[in-house]
C-alpha cells in the first residue's frame, strides 16, 4: 500500500491511505479528547471526524487544548 503525505502542524507526515482524522490523530499519538483540529483552513466540528478521511496533500493544524487556573 502506497503512503500518502500530508502537513500536519507545518510538518510532513507520511501515513496509510483511507485513515480517518481519529485514526491519524491516534497515529501521532494525540488524544483526540483533547485537541482541536483545522483541516484545510477550516475548524472541524468533531461530528465529523468520524467520515473526514484524509487525503494526499491535507493540511491539518492540530492544536492541544491545556487546561489549568
Amino acid at each position: 500500500m502506497n503512503q500518502i503525505i500530508v502537513q500536519v502542524n507545518g510538518e510532513t507526515h507520511q501515513c496509510n491511505p483511507n485513515l480517518n482524522l481519529p485514526q491519524l490523530l491516534e497515529q501521532l499519538h494525540l488524544n483526540p479528547r483533547l485537541v482541536v483540529v483545522e483541516y484545510n483552513g477550516e475548524i472541524l466540528h468533531r461530528q465529523y471526524w468520524q467520515q473526514t478521511e484524509i487525503k494526499q496533500g491535507d493540511r491539518l493544524e492540530v492544536v492541544t487544548i491545556v487546561g489549568g487556573g
